[in-house]
């Protein structure tokens, strides 16, 4: 873990702003890359920083998104009323910006495995592209599951790693698939050696509850929390979750948890 100052390298909206009807409005969404060799040199796919945004009390949790040798990139939304990612955003080439990483767990792939799937719901494709670069530089095959509101908050296709299989899924159907995303696992489940996923924990709580359906049953499934934390390395205790193993800290322990870890109960939508 190491405390470090790093340099802004790159900061653009890579897409637009959304309202959606009963939730926050969406301003935009940033792809932000800085100098911090320390950092970049330690991080592990499904592991994040924390971020010192201006005067915010607290600082903010985001995953690493990529890695290219002395440089690492985060992708975070921008909120209608988020006083830390406004001003993330706002940073410019050659800013200074306080990092804290990297911190919690990461995702593992099985030495056996050669198939791995990855289910991607909006801001959720975050981690996943690190895991993405990773496995298929040690020759995994990876097919991207891909989903968002619309079409205009897909994720770019040119800016994932070459050779990944991309399938995608919108709630509105107005690109690809209609319906959430999980609505494309099972058509590579029985594919896949090993499954990873990020995105809204509604639906994590769909996967867990739809098992045979999707045919994961007996499908080794990690999943990445993301949660509201204050510390980041386990003190403030304010991401305690219940798991089937007692108590644990999404940020400590975590973010990483296999599905059946978390009991569906815990996985009920703020």
């Amino acid at each position: 873990m190491i405390r470090t100052t790093a340099t802004v390298t790159s900061n653009e909206a890579i897409l637009p702003g959304i309202s959606r009807s009963g939730a926050r409005t969406v301003l935009s969404s940033h792809l932000i890359w800085f100098n911090c060799p320390g950092i970049a040199s330690q991080a592990r796919p499904g592991q994040f920083v924390m971020v010192r945004c201006g005067d915010c009390t607290l600082p903010r949790p985001f995953s690493i998104h990529q890695v290219k040798n002395d440089h690492l990139a985060l992708l975070f939304t921008v909120w209608e009323d988020g006083k830390g990612t406004a001003w993330l955003a706002q940073r410019q080439i050659g800013d200074s910006v306080g990092l804290l990483g990297p911190l919690g767990n990461s995702f593992t792939i099985k030495p056996t495995a050669k198939n791995l799937l990855l289910v991607a719901g909006g801001i959720g494709v975050a981690p996943l592209h690190f895991l993405a670069q990773e496995a298929l530089t040690n020759g995994k095959s990876v097919t991207l599951l891909l989903g968002a509101q619309t079409v205009t908050q897909l994720y770019p296709e040119n800016l994932l790693p070459g050779r990944i299989k991309l399938f995608k899924a919108t709630d509105d159907g107005s690109f690809g698939k209609k319906g959430w995303v999980t609505g494309l696992i099972p058509e590579f489940a029985d594919w896949a050696d090993q499954v990873f996923a990020c995105g809204p924990i509604g639906m994590y709580r769909d996967m867990a509850l739809r098992k045979q359906q999707f045919r994961l049953a007996g499908k080794p499934v990690q999943i990445s929390l993301e949660m509201r934390m204050g510390c980041g390395f386990g003190v403030c205790y304010g991401c305690t979750i219940k798991t089937t193993n007692g108590l644990k800290q999404a940020c400590k322990d975590g973010p990483v948890f296999d599905l059946d870890e978390i009991p569906p109960d815990e996985l009920n939508p703020i």
